[in-house]
């Protein structure tokens, strides 16, 4: 009988903990970037005390518009994860970082921090790489409501330097722009403007968490700033789906490994490594929250005037997606049941999605939560009831609400860390101006995914500054969000 058939349990540990990163450890003192953990987490309470648990009474109304449009399309973006990830028609390995020397970002611990953020950074130390060999890209925050959409920055395409909004998206590995669309609202790229265009009849199709574009594979010279490449591959995009066409960027870069490229040809990023243009081989992500300005990502450089904290390194398992390894969730430092999970670290996805049978673990942890069925989370009552005895269902997919005014911190254990996410950006929003409960920002994933797969978006990720290093690992600092 599923999982689901058991999730009635109530736990009553209501207690506060740090929202900032707690390390799990048995007793042993291991280190995080060469810090130890027991001296990293005593610092943090004497600077800042107890902060703030889940805890929201004055939200605003839940819009399951946006939600449930991701929800739905995560099923395409993901739909060959499973293949994917067992390495089943992958593109060849370049291993465009070989001859980049080790990343060793800044020992925040013995740097002597400030509030301002100037150039020089709050730990009073340069960016890591500065000048030559390093680029930030700003950019911009879509925000819906209470909601961070999507973060997208300028680009440059051609020789005339066509400058293009393009959407960066972890999840992904394949850059495309509109090209003589048919069909596109967006600003399109006029190759007509460029001598160095060139294009070809190659077809390409792109599938995405919210839809997918169709054109034909060209190259051209683009760039981030002063740096670039000058024959980059992308999809000259021809015709994009009615959910794409909705958004304010004009395009996608896609910053996940180019094995799984639907073009078959290396990465932006990969190419810049390969081309020895970048003076490290990372880009690191700071994502603000429902903040229009502030975020970017930072290509060949860390930049420590986003970070508060040392950064926590987690090997990748799978040279796919960013993936990594999450061994579970925990409800004020009270643990689910363990979970041997392959998580994808996906800047291209709002929110948290996990198994169904996980993420009803996680919820009954939390007391009065529920499954919300009127969003379309699962069956109705009898027939659920009649399911599980029947042994017919196992998962479903999904939302959950939980009582807005009960007090607790969430967090993600990955690696073995305990990472936290905000209460501002778990909480999606009361169900509706009389109700008590809130909608979680955790979704099930249901059906047709791999029972191993979880997807960590945006949601965690504006907590914390986050370094993508090709060497095989990611990095999670405590964000200054958070300070």
């Amino acid at each position: 009988m599923s999982l689901l058939c058991f999730s009635a349990q109530v736990y009553f540990f209501v207690f506060s903990l740090s929202a900032t990163a707690t390390p799990i450890y048995d007793g042993v003192t291991s280190t995080i970037a060469g810090v130890s953990h027991r001296r990293w987490i005593q610092a943090q309470l004497t600077a800042r005390g107890n902060p703030t648990v889940q805890n929201v009474t004055n939200v605003a109304l839940f819009n399951p518009e946006n939600v449930t449009k991701e929800l739905n399309g995560i099923k395409a973006k993901f739909a060959n994860a499973g293949k994917v990830l067992a390495g089943v028609g992958l593109n060849p390995e370049t291993h465009p970082e070989r001859g980049y020397p080790k990343f060793n970002p800044p020992n925040f611990l013995l740097s002597e921090a400030s509030s301002s953020e100037s150039a020089a950074g709050i730990i009073g130390v340069p960016p890591v790489a500065p000048g030559s060999g390093a680029v930030q890209m700003p950019l911009t925050d879509e925000i819906s409501g209470s909601l961070d959409i999507l973060y997208y920055g300028p680009m440059h395409f051609g020789n005339n330097q066509t400058k293009m909004q393009i959407d960066v998206d972890t999840g992904s590995a394949d850059l495309w722009v509109p090209v003589q669309c048919r069909n596109c609202d967006q600003e399109q790229y006029d190759t007509g403007q460029s001598s160095t265009y060139v294009g070809s009849k190659n077809k390409c199709k792109i599938v995405y968490g919210t839809g997918q574009v169709v054109g034909t594979l060209a190259q051209d010279s683009v760039s981030v700033g002063p740096i670039g490449v000058d024959k980059q591959t992308f999809c000259a995009v021809h015709k994009v789906s009615e959910d794409l066409n909705q958004e304010p960027n004009s395009g996608l870069l896609g910053l996940a490994f180019g094995s799984i490229a639907q073009s078959g040809k290396p990465t932006f990023f990969e190419n810049l490594l390969a081309e020895k243009k970048l003076s490290a081989s990372i880009f690191s992500v700071h994502l603000t929250r429902l903040r229009e300005r502030g975020s970017e990502v930072c290509f060949g450089c860390f930049d420590p005037t986003r970070a508060v904290g040392p950064v926590v390194w987690n090997p990748v398992i799978s040279r796919t997606y960013w993936s990594i390894a999450m061994n579970g969730l925990s409800v004020n430092g009270t643990e689910s049941p363990p979970a041997n999970l392959t998580a994808a670290v996906d800047t291209g996805t709002s929110l948290i999605y996990l198994p169904t049978d996980v993420a009803t673990d996680f919820y009954g942890l939390i007391p009065g939560s529920a499954t919300a069925v009127q969003y379309g989370a699962g069956t109705r009552p009898i027939s659920y009831l009649y399911a599980c005895l029947a042994g017919l269902i196992t998962r479903i997919l999904g939302f959950y609400t939980f009582p807005c005014d009960t007090p607790f911190s969430v967090s993600l254990i990955l690696g073995g860390q305990a990472y936290s996410v905000h209460p501002t950006d778990f909480n999606l929003g009361r169900t509706d101006d009389d109700s008590d409960n809130c909608v979680g920002g955790i979704l099930a994933l249901g059906n047709g995914f791999p029972p191993d797969l979880a997807i960590i978006g945006d949601e965690f990720l504006k907590s914390w500054y986050s370094v993508f290093d090709y060497s095989g690992r990611v990095g999670f600092a405590p964000s200054v969000n958070n300070k």
